[in-house]
């Protein structure tokens, strides 16, 4: 997987010239920068990367030149590489578990915040932490309105959560609150919950929480015609706690990472064949950058050019639509309407897959070779 140094204009464009046999995957930085734009200005509060989204040097770069100042990490690796390359950017080191020797490594890379949910982790921190440092004890409530629930793996209760911040506090470490309200979260509701649980959680432990992160979760586009309402998100969380709070919230702090990443750029997979008119196979699939869907859902905005680069217009049909390997979980959700005229050579083209595509496109059965190439702008 490696980064042309030629800028193309669009997707198109490439695909007519080299119709190439592996995937490609097209990354407009131009993209990238608006969409941090509008979180910087619409989001109240700090804005955080969450890195394990898609962690290429060159998205991290590019965040960096947008004006991001602060990134997620979950590991030692993602702390070296944001230390390398931002170096004056806040890390916030928000997986809830980690080994002894990971926590010190953090301390050893100046990482001052870090996340807890449970008494023996806490325990952890207090051991190799040094006092003064941020901990941002995460809850979790029951999921509505997203894709999958972030709260299945980490998050205390209100009344764990509570305990625990007192603790926090009477420590002599910085008290402070987050959570995740589930990925791919569509339900604004979802956060004034959460902000409305976080203030209850201050009130039962006597502590007033220095900063509250109001997570990741934030929509990207996935669904034709269902345009994620961002702004009225930024808004609800500002109101809700300004009211929740009493007129006196902590500072905010937003750590998306899907949002951030998933417009900026698009895939192009060929069709390997279409067997008997009923099922398409794919040079790219579950084991590769499409890894994602069945947990997610699929995303259908898609376009199909032929290798000239005109786009297939026949009367749509569903179709069951399989990756390029030897195992049949290696299969796209549901039914994809495709056109009826789609054929072998044909480009699927997705766009906004940006999140969780390359870090988590693998070699499984010799696939898995991805392109990267820069456009100016990603539509087809």
């Amino acid at each position: 997987m490696g980064l042309s140094k030629t800028i193309w204009t669009n997707p198109s464009e490439y695909l007519r010239t080299h119709t190439p046999d592996h995937p490609v995957m097209f990354f407009a930085p131009a993209v990238l920068q608006d969409m941090a734009h509008r979180f910087l200005d619409g989001f109240p509060g700090l804005v955080t990367y969450a890195v394990k989204s898609n962690p290429d040097e060159m998205v991290i770069q590019n965040l960096v030149a947008a004006g991001i100042e602060g990134f997620d990490v979950a590991s030692p690796a993602e702390i070296e590489m944001i230390a390398r390359l931002a170096p004056t950017a806040a890390m916030h080191y928000h997986n809830p578990v980690r080994a002894r020797h990971e926590i010190a490594y953090a301390v050893s890379m100046g990482v001052k915040t870090y996340s807890v949910d449970s008494f023996s982790e806490l325990e952890k921190l207090f051991e190799i932490v040094p006092a003064g440092a941020e901990i941002s004890v995460r809850f979790k409530l029951p999921v509505q309105g997203a894709a999958y629930n972030f709260g299945a793996k980490f998050g205390a209760t209100v009344e764990k959560a509570a305990e625990l911040l007192a603790r926090v506090a009477a420590k002599g470490y910085i008290p402070s609150l987050t959570f995740h309200p589930g990925t791919q979260c569509t339900d604004p509701m979802a956060w004034d919950a959460y902000i409305r649980a976080a203030a209850e959680i201050c009130r039962i432990s006597g502590v007033k929480a220095q900063r509250l992160n109001t997570g990741g979760g934030f929509p990207s586009y996935r669904l034709a015609g269902e345009l994620p309402q961002l702004d009225a998100i930024f808004a609800l969380i500002g109101r809700v706690a300004n009211e929740a709070f009493d007129g006196n919230p902590p500072a905010l702090v937003c750590e998306p990472g899907r949002a951030l990443v998933a417009e900026s750029f698009t895939l192009a997979a060929r069709v390997k064949g279409v067997r008997d008119d009923e099922h398409v196979f794919l040079n790219d699939g579950t084991y590769g950058s499409l890894d994602e869907m069945p947990l997610a859902g699929m995303i259908d905005r898609i376009a199909i050019l032929s290798p000239e680069g005109t786009r297939r217009t026949g009367e749509s049909r569903a179709r069951i639509v399989f990756g390029p390997t030897c195992d049949s979980v290696d299969r796209l959700p549901g039914e994809l309407a495709l056109p009826g005229d789609i054929a072998e050579g044909d480009f699927v083209v997705v766009s906004g897959m940006g999140a969780y595509s390359t870090a988590t496109n693998t070699r499984f059965n010799g696939f898995g070779a991805l392109a990267i190439e820069t456009v100016m702008r990603n539509d087809i």
